[in-house]
């Protein structure tokens, strides 16, 4: 099959400006990139001077747990819908894929946010080698795999709480270059999750050398991504900047390759932080650490609604949860550390799901339903989170700000990505829609990076970054996946209806998957791959 595109404004996916160029697909591959290519071909569509790039990269992700449904379309449609057609996933530190074959800890994979046993998946994947045949043209889109520690932790102990002995740290650090050694493009940390919270900074630097040894990236989820969270003393230095002061210990005298995940600052009170964590970044280059940190377009993020409560709390019977005293030490907790220190506000938790029966809450915050019912905030929050049995989720900010935002991503080392996944019920994180044409978007209009760098932080650099080959540039004998989009059409839309703006069509591996809105549900059936490291 060829396809010739005619009259296409090429942004390659480096750092040069865009030129105007016709571009031939000969079956999966890029056959040829020239001003005027005048060939025979089975389709010729004239893009008239739409931008074309190399198919978007989102770099960071979990949809390795999707990719292997038995019907995946549907948490592929809207990413493919803004776009993006790749996917870098098993961030922090919960890899679908990674784990003995045996583990009698199977329930544990995932750390309590994903599961792969719960006859949803078309199997299950213990290497990653087997989740690459799973998956290569069988998932709509292209899948590289990060092995995440917590994954491989959990296979051996279970989420126990205490350091491993010399045969299980053996063993989780076999499973984690077993899965480098057949092709997975990085480690993963999920320092916030279980197991991971229970992982002392030797520990993390033994994954951190493996990582080093194979000149693979270790993605971080960090021990805190707020001002103040029940992991740190109270007082003192910010518990996001004491996170990274781990990271900087285990990353100490290495050439490691660290991606700092979703550079986000938890509530206003986190704000004031943002300068000495990126200072500390800067700092780890220029002791020969190639730091890099990843965002989203989002003001906002989403969580279980209980995140704020203590796990000592947590950990309580119905019955003790009740008793005054642990109710009074609780609302102490909220008043002094929530809505004072981290600056969040009742208007900022806006209940996405807790349960069947209980969709009337849904889209709505705290604030709201507490004035419907007649009730106080504090008292609506601890009704809500028992009526979900503590797994309720919530759209909560503000992470972080919109200038912010402007600002890092404009530096050189920062990718692009969403973070996001497709859930079964209740309201959606805005990410899946939007993202990547909201980083366009603010290019256009002044207030991101050039457009030939904001394409390349979510093409060229992503590949580059995690040594994926013949991808991320649009180039002859490259792979033909590419994003159509209209310049004018994103820089005039309003962003944040729930949908797409700008992405006028998308190629994966040369089918194209999507034209002016249509999808090509029976191509997107196996025109995804695995995308090995080189």
């Amino acid at each position: 099959m060829r396809t010739l595109l005619k009259n296409a404004k090429i942004y390659d996916g480096g750092d040069s400006a865009p030129f105007m160029a016709d571009i031939l697909i000969e079956d999966e591959r890029i056959a040829s990139v020239a001003p005027s290519i005048v060939e025979t071909a089975d389709k010729i569509i004239d893009l008239g001077g739409l931008s074309v790039s190399s198919g978007f990269f989102d770099a960071h992700s979990h949809n390795d747990w999707f990719a292997v449904k038995k019907e995946p379309l549907k948490y592929f449609e809207p990413f493919i819908r803004q776009g993006i057609t790749s996917f870098i996933t098993g961030n922090c530190g919960m890899s679908v894929a990674g784990f003995e074959a045996d583990t009698p800890n199977l329930d544990k994979i995932g750390a309590g946010l994903f599961r792969c046993n719960d006859g949803s998946c078309t199997g299950i994947y213990p290497t990653v080698s087997s989740f690459f045949e799973a998956i290569d043209h069988n998932t709509p889109c292209n899948i590289a795999l990060i092995v995440g520690h917590c994954t491989a932790r959990s296979s051996v102990a279970g989420w126990e709480s205490r350091e491993l002995s010399p045969e299980e740290k053996k063993r989780m650090l076999d499973l984690m270059e077993q899965g480098l050694k057949e092709g997975a493009c990085g480690l993963s940390l999920g320092m916030m999750y279980e197991p991971g919270r229970y992982t002392s900074v030797a520990e993390t630097r033994e994954v951190a050398l493996l990582a080093e040894k194979y000149d693979r990236p270790l993605t971080v989820h960090a021990r805190a991504l707020s001002a103040i969270t029940m992991d740190y003393p109270m007082f003192g230095r910010a518990h996001n900047l004491r996170a990274l002061d781990e990271l900087v210990e285990m990353a100490k005298g290495t050439h490691l390759k660290l991606q700092y995940s979703h550079a986000i600052f938890v509530g206003t009170g986190t704000f004031k932080t943002k300068d000495e964590l990126h200072r500390i970044l800067d700092s780890l280059r220029e002791q020969g650490i190639d730091a890099w940190f990843d965002i989203y377009n989002e003001t906002l993020g989403v969580s279980t609604m209980t995140v704020f409560l203590p796990t000592w709390f947590q950990e309580l019977s119905p019955e003790e949860r009740r008793k005054p005293m642990n109710q009074l030490r609780l609302r102490l907790v909220f008043n002094s550390m929530i809505l004072k220190m981290l600056g969040f506000g009742w208007k900022d938790i806006q209940i996405a799901w807790l349960g069947p029966g209980l969709e009337k809450y849904e889209g709505k915050s705290v604030w709201q339903i507490a004035k419907e019912e007649g009730k106080s905030y504090y008292d609506t929050y601890m009704k809500l989170a028992e009526l979900s049995n503590f797994k309720g989720r919530a759209n909560m900010g503000p992470y972080t700000t919109p200038e912010i935002i402007h600002w890092q991503s404009k530096m050189d080392n920062v990718l692009y990505m969403t973070d996001a996944w497709v859930e079964e019920n209740g309201i959606q994180n805005p990410a899946i829609y939007d993202c990547f044409p909201k980083f366009i978007q603010d290019s256009l209009l002044g207030k991101g990076d050039t457009m030939p760098r904001t394409v390349r932080k979510m093409t060229g650099a992503v590949a580059d970054r995690f040594s994926i080959p013949e991808r991320g540039y649009l180039k002859p004998g490259y792979f033909a996946d590419l994003t159509i989009f209209d310049e004018a059409e994103m820089a005039s839309a309003t962003p944040d209806q729930e949908r797409a703006f700008g992405i006028r069509r998308v190629f994966i591996n040369g089918h194209e998957v999507l034209s002016e809105g249509v999808l090509d549900t029976e191509a997107l059936k196996t025109s995804g791959q695995a995308l090995r490291t080189a």
